[in-house]
């Protein structure tokens, strides 16, 4: 087993190949890293995958959340670490897991410092996994389970073979984008296809990624045995998100100002988001158009 600082790199699932990539922007992102020099960049530039994979903001999504004092988590889709050192400072062991040995070896260079990370590269329907955890993350990653798992049903499979590797007790995290989010309808352009309103006429033509309604996501994740189910509302949404509502605690007006900015592309602007839902809040149906979805499950 390879180390990078005091991070354990498994390439025992590895096939040699990184079959998923952001091209050439992960040779800078590794150069960054391994600088050090993650802040200064984010003043200094404007590339969307560099906010993207560097942004503090990212962990907002969970530094909130109290996973409790010893446990575990398995980190499905890891990416460039975006949320794993959120990850070792809050559990006691993270184990990690992502399709690419380039985006794997940035992960563990930005978080060379913690001693409780492994990261396990490879497909993760060829993975191995014998340990059990007490919770299990698909962050960004539900909607591209045609890549991970091959069988009719994916995206159900993923969400039960996610849920194997939990204790009894143990929760399922999932963040992901709702294809019926406020934006959506206003004019940007779906977020994984770049094509307006792909998601709002059920992804015709495109065959490697699906995002789901609120509705929608529910009914799968019952469908794959999953139990109390407690949905969240990242603002504006799960990537950089600002705000996180619960049922609990939903927004008497909209927080957002104006429309959702799309970072990576051009997008056309329809009517105004902020008023638009502002009237949905209104009638009850805030939690249909919510750009996205932070979701917790036994």
């Amino acid at each position: 087993m390879e180390k990078i600082g005091n991070v354990k790199l498994n390439k025992t699932f590895y096939s040699g190949t990184d079959t998923y990539s952001d091209g050439e922007i992960e040779d800078r992102l590794l150069d960054i890293v391994q600088k050090g020099g993650r802040e200064d960049v984010l003043l200094d530039e404007t590339d969307w995958a560099l906010l993207y994979h560097l942004s503090p903001i990212r962990e907002n999504l969970l530094e909130w959340y109290d996973f409790g004092k010893g446990k575990s988590l398995l980190e499905i889709g890891a990416g460039c670490g975006a949320v794993t050192g959120l990850f070792c400072r809050k559990l006691d062991r993270v184990v990690a897991v992502d399709l690419s040995l380039k985006r794997s070896t940035i992960n563990a260079t930005r978080n060379q410092e913690y001693d409780n990370l492994e990261i396990m590269i490879g497909n993760f329907q060829d993975i191995e996994i014998t340990e059990k955890y007490d919770y299990v993350t698909l962050i960004g990653v539900l909607e591209y389970s045609i890549y991970y798992i091959n069988s009719p049903d994916p995206f159900g499979d993923m969400l039960r073979k996610a849920r194997s590797y939990l204790k009894p007790g143990g929760k399922l995290i999932i963040a992901i984008e709702n294809k019926y989010g406020i934006k959506y309808w206003a004019g940007a352009t779906e977020d994984h296809t770049g094509k307006p309103f792909d998601g709002i006429v059920g992804y015709d033509g495109v065959e490697r990624v699906r995002t789901f309604s609120r509705d929608g996501l529910e009914k799968l994740m019952k469908e794959a045995g999953c139990t109390d189910i407690q949905f969240y509302y990242p603002l504006p949404d799960y990537k950089l998100p600002l705000e996180v509502y619960s049922e609990k605690w939903l927004p008497k007006h909209y927080p957002v100002s104006g429309n959702t900015p799309n970072y990576d592309r051009d997008r056309m602007d329809l009517f105004n988001e902020e008023k638009a839902m502002n009237e949905l809040i209104a009638e009850g149906k805030f939690t249909q158009f919510a750009n996205s979805f932070l979701v917790f499950c036994q």
